[in-house]
C-alpha cells in the first residue's frame, strides 16, 4: 500500500513535486518568474468569469467536500498535499483513490517551471513542437527541411528524422494521426506530404529510404502553387485532415478517397488556424487575418455554404486556435496581443459589426505593436475574456489549453515574441508564471499530457523541457523509472 511517506519515495525518484510559490519571484536558476494572481499581476487579471465555464473548471479541480473543511467546519482551499494523500488512505471519497478532481487539485498547483534542461539544439528555427495525444512522441518542425520524431519514453531518443520534400519556406505545421502510424506535414505549398512514422527506417529521406506521399489540396482552377497551408490537422478517426490556406480558403481532405471533400472560400484574408471542435469532426473551427473566428458545420454547409456562426472581438489577425474538446468553448491567439476565451453560444449568424478604421499603419511582421492601440477594444467584444501580457509578433505564435489529466485545463499558455512561455489562469485571467531561457521568439509549446512537464521551442533553435522539480537527468537516467511514474499517474492518481 501506498502510504504518506510514499512521497519520500517518488522524491528519490525524481517524480517530486515542487510547489509553485506565487508569492516568490526568484526560482531555481532565475529562469522563471511566478507571479501572484492577486498582487503582481492586479492590473492585467479580471474578476472571476461570470460564466459557466468557470464553474465547470472550479468543479474540475476541487476535492471531495469531506477534504475541503477543516476542523471547525469551515472550507479551506487549497487542500494540502499531506492532507490529500491522508484523504485518501483512508478512503474519504469511498473510491479507494484519487477522483479525477482530486487528482486535477494537487496536480495542477504544480507548474512546470523548474530548468529548463536541453532537449536538442538546431541551427535553424523552430516552428512547430508538440507531444503524441498519449505524450509518448513528440514532434519538433524545424525551417531547415528537418522534422525530428523523439521517443520521450526513451529518454528522448530520436525515432525518426525526416528530410522534408519540397519545402517552401518552412514547415508551418504538422500533425500526427490518432494511431501515431503517419505524420502530416504542410508549407507554403498546396502539396501536403505524408510520412510513416511506424517504419524501422530511422533516417526517412523523401523518394530516397522513404516515400513521402503527396496530398494535393489544389484544384484544377487553383493555377499550381498558387497558396499555401498555414495549419493542418486531423480528424479524430483519423480519416480526413482540414487545412487552412492562404488563398482565404478552408479545405477538407478525405484520406480514403485521396482528394479534397469540401473547399469554402471561408474568410477575405488568410486562414492562418484550423481545428475540428471535438471528436465527432461536425464542427470546424477558423481564424483568419480577417481579425474573425468563424464556426463551420458540416452537416448543414450543402445547403447554404455559409458558416454557422461567426465571432468578433479580435482588432488584428488571429494566429492560433485551440478548443477545449467540448464543442462549445475554444480560445484563440490574435495579434492584436491577447488570447480570448470564446463561447459557441454568442456566435451571431454574420458579421454585425465593424472593427473600426486604424489611425495607424502597422505590420506585425516586422513593426512593434503601437503604444496607442493596446488599450483599445472591439466596440462589438463577443468573447468571454481576454488574456494580455504576451506579445504575438513576427509569427504565428500558438496558444493551448493546459492537460485535462493533471489541470483541469485550469490555464491557457502560450509562446512569445519576447522569447518567453506564458501560463495564465484561465478563471481570473492572472498571469500564474512566465518561463525565460529563449533568445528569440517562441512560436510554439507543449505541456505533456499527463506529467508536470512543458517543452518549449524557439528561432534560436533551442528545444527545452521544464518540469516541476528535480533534475530531468536523474528522470532520464531509466526506462524504468519513467514506466512508474506513468504508472502512478495514470493508476494511482
Amino acid at each position: 500500500m501506498y502510504d504518506i511517506s510514499g512521497a519520500l519515495y517518488l522524491d528519490e525518484m525524481g517524480y517530486a513535486m515542487s510547489r509553485l510559490d506565487v508569492e516568490s519571484s526568484e526560482c531555481e536558476g532565475g529562469n522563471a518568474i511566478h507571479e501572484s494572481s492577486s498582487i503582481g499581476q492586479s492590473k492585467r487579471a479580471f474578476k472571476s468569469l461570470d460564466n459557466e465555464i468557470a464553474q465547470i473548471t472550479k468543479l474540475k479541480s476541487t476535492p471531495h467536500q469531506l477534504l475541503i473543511h477543516d476542523g471547525s467546519g469551515r472550507k479551506e482551499l487549497p487542500v494540502s498535499p499531506v492532507k490529500m494523500l491522508a484523504g485518501r488512505e483512508f478512503n474519504c471519497s469511498g473510491r479507494g483513490r484519487f477522483s479525477s478532481a482530486d487528482r486535477c487539485h494537487l496536480l495542477s498547483r504544480y507548474l512546470p517551471v523548474n530548468g529548463p534542461w536541453l532537449i536538442d539544439q538546431m541551427p535553424s528555427r523552430a516552428y512547430v513542437s508538440q507531444f503524441s495525444a498519449d505524450g509518448c512522441l513528440f514532434v519538433a518542425g524545424f525551417q531547415g527541411n528537418i522534422i525530428k520524431i523523439y521517443n520521450v519514453d526513451k529518454g528522448w531518443k530520436v525515432q525518426k528524422n525526416i528530410l522534408t520534400k519540397s519545402l517552401r519556406w518552412t514547415i508551418t505545421d504538422t500533425s500526427l494521426s490518432p494511431d501515431q502510424r503517419s505524420l502530416v506535414y504542410a508549407s507554403m505549398s498546396p502539396i501536403v506530404h505524408i510520412v510513416n512514422v511506424g517504419s524501422s527506417e530511422t533516417e526517412s529521406l523523401a523518394n530516397v529510404t522513404e516515400i513521402h506521399d503527396g496530398l494535393d489540396f489544389s484544384s484544377n482552377d487553383d493555377g499550381g502553387y498558387s497558396f499555401g497551408i498555414f495549419s493542418v490537422k486531423f480528424s479524430t478517426d483519423g480519416r480526413e485532415l482540414v487545412a487552412g490556406t492562404s488563398g482565404d480558403s478552408l479545405i477538407v481532405y478525405d484520406l480514403e478517397a485521396n482528394k479534397a471533400s469540401l473547399r469554402i472560400l471561408a474568410h477575405a484574408a488568410d486562414v492562418n488556424t484550423v481545428c475540428f471542435a471535438d471528436e465527432t469532426g461536425h464542427l470546424i473551427y477558423s481564424g483568419s487575418d480577417d481579425s474573425f473566428c468563424k464556426v463551420w458545420d458540416r452537416r448543414c454547409l450543402n445547403a447554404n455554404g455559409k458558416p454557422a456562426g461567426v465571432l468578433m472581438g479580435h482588432l488584428e489577425g488571429i494566429t492560433f486556435i485551440d478548443t477545449r474538446g467540448d464543442g462549445r468553448y475554444f480560445i484563440s491567439n490574435g495579434k492584436d496581443q491577447t488570447i480570448k476565451l470564446w463561447d459557441l453560444r454568442k456566435i451571431s449568424s454574420n458579421v454585425t459589426c465593424n472593427r473600426g478604421q486604424r489611425s495607424f499603419e502597422w505590420d506585425y511582421r516586422w513593426m512593434d505593436y503601437p503604444p496607442q492601440a493596446k488599450n483599445l477594444n472591439h466596440p462589438c467584444d463577443q468573447s468571454v475574456a481576454t488574456y494580455r501580457g504576451h506579445s504575438v509578433l513576427r509569427t504565428l505564435v500558438r496558444c493551448f489549453f493546459s492537460p485535462a489529466f493533471s489541470t483541469g485545463q485550469k490555464y491557457i499558455y502560450t509562446g512569445s515574441h519576447n522569447a518567453c512561455v506564458y501560463v495564465y489562469d484561465l478563471v481570473t485571467g492572472a498571469q500564474v508564471a512566465t518561463l525565460k531561457h529563449h533568445k528569440s521568439p517562441v512560436r510554439d509549446c507543449s505541456w505533456h499530457p499527463f506529467q508536470t512537464m512543458l517543452v518549449s521551442s524557439s528561432w534560436d533553435g533551442d528545444v527545452v523541457k521544464w518540469e516541476s522539480s528535480g533534475s530531468s537527468d536523474v528522470a532520464a537516467s531509466s526506462v524504468k523509472k519513467r514506466a512508474y511514474k506513468r504508472h502512478f499517474f495514470q493508476d494511482y492518481l
